[in-house]
């Protein structure tokens, strides 16, 4: 089974909602767990990686694919 990549800035839909109202997360740290920030009122939650996997909905909005290579 392949493992889900993710990137830093990445926006994605969870299943259930913030409750804010927004479905809509940016992620903002990664690794072990992953923290999320509700892209409505800017909360931000960590949650294990596993439980993140599961709770996802999908990728809204991937971050620049070519920002890791800008640097070189």
């Amino acid at each position: 089974m392949e493992k889900k990549q993710y990137q830093l800035g990445d926006i994605v839909q969870m299943k259930k909602a913030h409750p804010c109202g927004t479905n809509e997360m940016e992620i903002i740290r990664l690794g072990m767990d992953i923290r999320i920030k509700c892209v409505g009122c800017k909360h931000s939650v960590l949650v294990p990686r596993a439980k993140f996997e599961s709770k996802l909905k999908k990728v809204l909005r991937s971050a620049s694919p070519n920002a890791d290579q800008a640097e070189l």
